[in-house]
This record gives structure tokens, sequence and C-alpha cells, in this order.
């Protein structure tokens, strides 16, 4: 089965359908707009509507659809930059915060499936970070002070993962973590926002966003709304042009899902610490009461700058067969972007050089599910006019100085790219181009983004990204044209499903 983006559904998307209001059709004046309905809009727009506010939820595409769909959907406060590292760019008082707010968003996200009465297998368990075979075990040492330091006292030394077929060594266990079904957790903040009177209006797109004494957001179908405030949670800002695209790099990442009897692997969370690591859980298998999915995440890459996404799922399939030898099929395989912040945590709050009342919620990093709920718990205190203690440690506004060298890479990365702008075209007609696929043409002084579809029609479109004018590449494994500088994301029609660009790749006569 496939979205509208080409892609492989993940395990999520075919359980859940989500009530809403349906597309805007008319002007509507609101408290709070919230531009993207994933976990960090729908944390957001509950909360606020619980407060009294009115709230208006615009998506272009589905309630909880986009990359809240594809997490593997860890609730953790076990991060990837490890705490040692968030202590040398933010000190030991920014590591405390980063703990004891991501300890907060598992609290908060357990209270509200609690209040809510919502099913979506929300389970406390433990989580199991190791390193590969035959490599020190010193980074563990240095995370586990660090821990320690910042708060989080259950963290302790085990002989091994609870892995029966795979030795682990001396390796770390995190008490008191969480996971849960992402849409069907969504989907139950839906029902609860609906409730309070908030409106949701998915296949909406919002084409202009404006802040101001009144913020305006007006969508092409037409439509405006109006409203006190207006919150940005699109992954990546789409109302940001540069900044905030300078402190942060978009990533894919990969995940296969396999089948494996019901009980023979330990229900926990597991991690490994290389560069990509991976990433390991359990969750139900819809289709089978006597089964259940391993679901196994990993083989990161810089968005748009490879291909090859075949290979790297049969990377994670080898990964996990070595470990865990009781998984039989694949049955999913699905890839999401992550926004990495240069300096490890996200951005959460007032939109640098913007109207004071314009928000944003981007760099949730591989901690989507915990900093989406951050962003709803602090978006809702600045909203509402009280303090909050997390507010510098993620202000957009912060200064990257300390992580220099990370920010410094990755914009040489970006400028590098646009040396293709000069350069030829992959193939020089479109009869070189296979059904199904696409690729680049050079036509004169236009770079051209040729899909030639299955019956051999050929779609012409530019090949530049309208956000700041990079040349897209084709995925082939997910049949879309992605932006190797700031991570946009088109179908192969051009139509674009992923910020930070806010339009479509212009068709080409």
């Amino acid at each position: 089965m496939k979205n509208d983006s080409g892609a492989t559904v993940s395990v999520w998307m075919a359980e859940e359908s989500i009530a809403d209001d349906g597309p805007l059709t008319g002007n509507v004046e609101a408290d709070v707009c919230v531009v993207g309905a994933g976990i960090a809009g729908m944390s957001t727009a509950y909360l606020l509507a619980k407060e009294g506010r009115s709230v208006v939820v615009l998506d272009d595409g589905e309630i909880g659809g986009t990359m809240t769909s594809r997490t593997t959907a860890h609730l953790v406060n076990v991060l990837d930059d490890r705490y040692y590292e968030l202590e040398r760019l933010h000190g030991e008082d920014g590591a405390r915060i980063a703990a004891a707010s991501h300890t907060a968003a598992i609290d908060q996200v357990e209270r509200n499936v609690r209040e809510e009465g919502i099913d979506c297998e929300f389970e406390r368990l433990d989580g199991y970070l190791f390193v590969p075979p035959g490599e020190s075990t010193d980074q563990l040492e240095d995370e586990l002070a660090a821990a320690h330091r910042s708060g989080i006292t259950e963290v302790e030394w085990t002989e091994r993962a609870p892995m029966e077929s795979f030795d682990t060594g001396r390796c770390l266990r995190f008490r008191n973590q969480a996971q849960f079904h992402p849409i069907k957790y969504v989907a139950g903040l839906a029902r609860a926002t609906r409730a309070q009177g908030g409106r949701l209006h998915p296949g909406t797109h919002a084409g202009e966003i404006k802040g101001g004494e009144r913020a305006r957001i007006e969508t092409d179908g037409g439509a405006v709304v109006t409203a006190g405030s207006v919150i940005v949670a699109t992954n990546t800002p789409v109302n940001d042009r540069v900044v905030m695209h300078t402190k942060q790099a978009p990533y894919m990442t990969y995940v296969v899902g396999l089948k494996v009897p019901k009980g023979t692997i330990e229900r926990a969370l597991y991690w490994d610490t290389p560069d990509p690591y991976h990433y390991v859980r359990l969750a139900s298998d819809p289709n089978d009461p006597a089964g259940e999915i391993l679901i196994v995440g990993g083989e990161d890459h810089k968005t748009g700058q490879e291909n090859g996404g075949e290979e790297r799922f049969w990377r994670l399939e080898h990964w996990t067969r070595e470990r865990f030898p009781s998984v039989t099929s694949v049955e999913y395989k699905w890839s999401g972007q992550v926004m990495e912040p240069v300096d490890g945590m996200g951005y959460i709050g007032r939109n640098p050089w913007d109207e004071d009342n314009v928000y944003i919620a981007t760099g949730d990093s591989g901690n989507g599910m915990t900093h989406g709920t951050i962003a709803g718990m602090l978006l809702t205190d600045l909203i509402m006019g009280r303090e909050n203690p997390w507010e510098r440690l993620y202000d957009p506004n912060r200064s990257a100085m300390r992580s220099v060298t990370e920010f410094a890479k990755e914009n040489l990365n970006v400028a590098a790219q646009y040396t293709e702008l000069v350069t030829g075209g992959e193939v020089d007609s479109p009869e070189e181009i296979g059904l199904g696929q696409g690729a680049i043409i050079r036509e004169g002084l236009k770079k051209l983004a040729v899909y030639r579809d299955d019956s051999g029609g050929v779609h012409k479109m530019s090949a530049v990204c309208p956000h700041l004018g990079c040349t897209v590449h084709w995925n082939s494994t997910e049949t879309t044209w992605d932006c190797p500088c700031h991570g946009s994301r088109y179908d192969k029609m051009g139509k674009v499903f992923q910020g930070p660009a806010n339009s479509d790749l212009e068709p080409e006569e």
C-alpha cells in the first residue's frame, strides 16, 4: 500500500481513522491556529483547547500523517546525543533540564492516555543501551555518570541486555521508559480536542503564514484563518526562509518490521551506539494475535544525498537476523525524515526574526515523540503567559557557538550542493529513464526533474527546489524528489509534501 508520496505505508498507517472537520472552506477566527497535525501540533492543540482557547488545526495531509506516521514511537528520556555531550553543549543545568523535560513528556503522555481513555497500547518498559561487539564501554561509563548528574538516577549497569541469542555484554539499563501506537494516540488527542471545541482541517494547505496584531494564515483554497497566535509544527518550519535551516540538517532514517512469534523476544527498548545507531522495539501484529512485529530502525544519511534505500533495508534485516534469529518474514519497510539540530536539542518557541505571536516546533532529532509532547507543554505555557523553566534551553533564538564545528560542517555541506546547478544531467533524454522512475536532464540553461510513468508518459518539472534553489535528487525507493540542502520533498509529480519548501516544483511546458 502506498501513500500519496509513493512511499511504503508503515505499520501504523492502516489501522486508525481519525475524525475531523474536513478541508477548510470558509474564513474562520480563533485564539490559536496550529499548522501541522503531527504529534507536536496535536499535543499543543489539545492542551490549549483544555485551557479554553479556541483552536483551529490545519494540515495539507492527514491528521497524524507524514513523519508522525513514520516514527518507531519510542517514548524515552534516553537522548540520541548523550548526556555527556549535552553537558558540553548546554552545561550541567541544560542537561538536567533536558532530562526533566523528556521525563515530564513521558508522564504527560501517560496522563493524557489515562484521562482521555486513549487505547493506544501505551506501555512502560526498560530500555537497554549497548556497544557493538568488541568495543570499549567507556562511553557507557561516561553516559552513566552524566545521566546521574542530570537527575536520571534509575539508570544502572546490567550484565547484558535480555536478548537470548545475542550477548551484548555489559550495558546500561534505563528504567521506566515507554512506547505506544502513535496514530492511535494522535486519534485520541484529535477526539479530545474536538470535544473541547477545537476544529481539525486536514487537506488544507497553509500557503502564507504571517504574524502581527492578528496572525493571518491564507490557504491555497482561498479560506483565511485569523488568530491571536500561530504555531508552525510542520517538522521543519515552512514559514522560515533561512534562519532555522542553518541550525538543523535533514536526515533520512530507515525502518523494517519483521514478524516474530509472540513471547520469543523480551518486551523492551534496545539501542546500540554506532553512528548511525540502531533502535529496536516490539509492537503488536495487527494481522496476527499470536505474533508480534519487531521494529528496527537505523542506516541514516543526509536527505537527498544518497540513494539505494533497498540496500539499507537489507542491512537492517541482516543486522536484525544476527541478533534476533527468531524473526521470520519482513512485513513492513518505510523511511522517515528527522531534523538534526546542531546542538542536540529541539527548537520550540518564538520564530526568530518574526512577530512575537509566531511560534515554531522543530529539530526533533530521534526523539520526536517526547520533543513533540514537550512542544505542547512549553508552547501552551508561552501562549498562556506562564513562565516555563524549559524556555531558554529550547529557545529557537539561542546561540550555536558551542556547536560551531557541527554548524560549520552542515552549512558547508549545503553550500557544496549548489555546484550541481552548473553540471550536466544524469541522462540525455527521457527514453533513458526506466518506467516508473525519474532522473535529472539538462535542457539548455535549465535542469529538469523528469518522471517517466508506468505507461511511458513523460512529466517534466523544474529541478530547482523553490525553497532556496538547490537541485533536487530522485529517490528510487520512495519515488520522490528530495532536496539535498534542507530536506524539502516532493512526490513524483512534483507536489510538495515535506518542507521547508511550501510550494510545488514548477511544471515545465
